[in-house]
């Protein structure tokens, strides 16, 4: 069930802190006023081939209304990608510790990431740099093209790629072993916030 209540809020906000009345977006996206109105009143909500058409006339990303969407309860996904199953699980145990609010699923290749990261909204990927033979960097720019405000964290023993995880302005960068107290740093200091997630 979508949050039709909060997406109207959204829109509402937005549309006042352009300074704009609901008929001068109507005019602008080609409704009616009462189109307006009704999402605004959470009465309905927009197709998702509308939701473009909202975002384009507010001058806003879609996902800051696609979040709005999401129910306050749904937790925000969060993955892991490491090439050893060992170090893998113990990975995802470690962050569903740190990460009580959040989802965590981990992968062993770039494939299973970006097939995930295609079907789902992905609000932080601790990457290894190294995914055998696999370029984790590589990787953290095709997340990025999906999902621009993902946090991408890399996760990795090789300290001479942290020049190259920095020009793509990553959230963090983790010197393996992983623990508890880097994760927190690191959840700390997120480039983009992450509603839901708990510590």
């Amino acid at each position: 069930m979508l949050s039709q209540e909060a997406f109207g809020n959204k829109i509402k906000e937005l549309r006042e802190s352009k300074g704009i009345t609901q008929i001068q977006l109507a005019d602008q996206m080609m409704v009616s006023r009462s189109t307006i109105a009704n999402w605004e009143a959470g009465n309905r909500l927009p197709d998702l081939s509308m939701l473009a058409r909202i975002a384009k006339a507010l001058d806003v990303e879609t996902y800051i209304l696609m979040d709005e969407l999401r129910q306050p309860s749904e937790p925000p996904n969060c993955i892991v990608a490491e090439d050893s199953p060992i170090m893998l699980r113990g990975f995802v145990h470690m962050l569903e510790e740190e990460l009580p609010g959040a989802q965590v699923c981990g992968f062993e290749n770039a494939e299973g990431v970006l097939e995930f990261a295609h079907a789902n909204h992905i609000a932080i990927a601790f990457l290894d740099i190294e995914l055998g033979g696999q370029d984790g960097l590589q990787l953290a720019k095709k997340l990025v093209e999906i999902e621009h405000k993902i946090n991408i964290i890399f996760l990795t023993g090789h300290a001479e790629y942290k020049g190259s995880a920095l020009d793509l302005h990553c959230s963090g960068y983790i010197m393996k072993p992983l623990t508890p107290q880097k994760i927190r740093t690191e959840i700390e200091h997120l480039r983009f916030p992450v509603r839901g997630l708990q510590q």
